[in-house]
């Protein structure tokens, strides 16, 4: 099957969902995967002969305040569609993926090529983005044009269902980790440059946008340190991070907490943790968590949106309600107890191994041969 991706290229859930799920078509299952987008994706580190990759070319023009993006990505679509044969379009997130994709498809209907699209919702495309008035209508179009939706939890879905009024059936098919790569690496010297005394190591990594809430990780890390010696390192870089920086001085805690950016290797960070922080105002599934929890990081979180599917209350870590930093650092201290963390350690491991891509990737394959049926239905 000849596949076209279009995601995001960034540190974001949905481009690290796109392109792992691309790689392990093509070097798990000998898929032939076309990564159509405007950059090269920050996971896509390796090619086989089943990847390649499409750059969208945004010109700019003194008409426009701003590039065309979305007709310069419809174009590329249908350019690599009918070049390349495509069997089926696959957009991660509504906008502008899936609404270029329909109007790829319709271009592509006129020269008798059909296309099929399947769209993957991600969360924000539907719960932020979605919820805008300017955007809505189109968002919900999109979702309904596509011949085959998923999303990447249950909690998803519903608000999908809630927020608009669509008669497209919405197939749940979960996120999941690389188990190969997110696994537990041994790096004492690494975790003793970091914690010479053996302190305790959380860790929290987000794109640090305001919903991430990672000011809370910070307050939690700072009762958490009044109990008990430890580090905090933050992971990611975004809007929120100078503001964060600037915290740590007003907090006392500058000392004990490291900011260290964009990460390729992130499993390599998480592998010498003792707790990942989540205190995320919305998330539509946590991949970030699960990675944690791949690498035998148990996971202080909230209990918003697909969050309770992934971590376990009581099982693979604790949740408390949004904000509530008081409960978090309760429980933090809870799981880091020496008699506690190597059986969350364990059940963490556990869990991520029911969101083994290798599990998760045919779900797809399957979604992609009724989309192919679905659309020759419509002719």
């Amino acid at each position: 099957m000849k596949i076209g991706i279009i995601c995001y290229p960034t540190y974001g859930g949905s481009g690290v969902v796109a392109t792992e799920l691309g790689k392990c078509l093509a070097s798990q299952l000998g898929h032939e995967v076309h990564f159509i987008t405007y950059d090269q994706p920050t996971r896509l580190d390796f090619f086989d002969e089943n990847i390649y990759y499409h750059k969208v070319d945004i010109k700019t023009y003194p008409l426009f305040k701003y590039p065309p993006y979305e007709l310069a990505l419809t174009s590329k679509m249908v350019e690599v569609a009918e070049s390349e044969q495509l069997d089926v379009l696959h957009a991660h997130y509504a906008i502008p993926h899936a609404s270029a994709a329909y109007t790829a498809k319709k271009i592509l209907a006129k020269k008798g090529i059909n296309m099929p699209v399947v769209t993957t919702l991600h969360g924000t495309d539907v719960t932020l983005v979605g919820k805008d008035d300017s955007l809505g209508p189109v968002v919900a179009f999109s979702i309904d044009e596509s011949d085959c939706v998923t999303s990447v939890s249950e909690s998803l879905r519903e608000e999908t269902y809630q927020y608009f009024d669509l008669t497209t059936d919405i197939k749940v098919v979960p996120n999941f980790v690389d188990l190969n790569r997110f696994t537990k690496h041994k790096k004492d010297h690494f975790k003793k440059a970091i914690c010479p005394e053996g302190e305790k190591l959380l860790i929290h990594v987000s794109n640090m946008r305001e919903v991430k809430r990672a000011d809370d990780a910070l307050e939690i890390f700072k009762r958490v340190r009044e109990k008990i010696p430890c580090k905090l390192l933050m992971v990611g870089d975004g809007p929120e991070r100078a503001r964060l920086e600037e915290k740590c001085y007003e907090l006392r805690t500058c000392n004990d907490v490291r900011f260290l950016g964009k990460l390729a290797e992130v499993e390599e960070i998480l592998s010498v943790a003792d707790l990942f922080l989540m205190p995320s105002e919305k998330e539509s599934f946590g991949l970030a968590a699960l990675e944690a929890m791949a690498c035998e990081v148990p996971v202080v979180s909230s209990n918003a949106g697909g969050i309770p599917e992934v971590n376990i209350e009581g099982v693979t870590g604790m949740m408390s309600n949004v904000g509530d930093v008081k409960d978090m650092a309760k429980n933090a201290l809870y799981i880091l107890d020496d008699e506690n963390l190597p059986r969350f350690k364990e059940n963490a491991l556990k869990q991520a191994q029911r969101f083994n891509i290798v599990e998760i990737c045919p779900q797809y394959e399957e979604v992609y041969k009724e989309a192919i049926k679905k659309s020759k239905q419509r002719i």
